[in-house]
């Protein structure tokens, strides 16, 4: 298994390459890195990106439903619908409307890189 801070990296690695516009998973994530069952871990490292040298589009990681679970560790609890919205996302209850719809998949997207 990876050490944490290497796992954080290769995550953000990751999120930093997922298009304005489209989002992803904590699960889809993990796959791709290999660890499947890490979702959770993925999470804390969403949690940790504004310690990453570089930006982070964590608002665009979203739970399997579409569900805006991350939302508590925005700058405030409505910043990380407030992002969504501004690039054309509908969020009703905390979920994002269509998220199927515009769903990036990390181990079909980075194949075509």
């Amino acid at each position: 298994m990876y050490h944490e801070k290497d796992f954080f990296r290769m995550v953000w690695q990751v999120a930093a390459k997922i298009p304005a516009g489209r989002l992803t998973s904590y699960g889809a994530i993990a796959k791709y890195l290999g660890s499947a069952r890490s979702s959770r871990m993925v999470g804390w490292a969403m949690n940790a990106s504004h310690a990453a040298p570089f930006p982070i589009p964590a608002h665009r990681v979203l739970n399997r439903n579409g569900m805006l679970t991350g939302k508590a560790f925005f700058e405030d609890h409505m910043a990380m619908q407030s992002k969504l919205e501004a690039e054309g996302h509908r969020v009703q209850n905390d979920q994002v409307l269509g998220f199927k719809s515009v769903f990036w998949d990390p181990e079909i997207e980075l194949k075509l890189l």
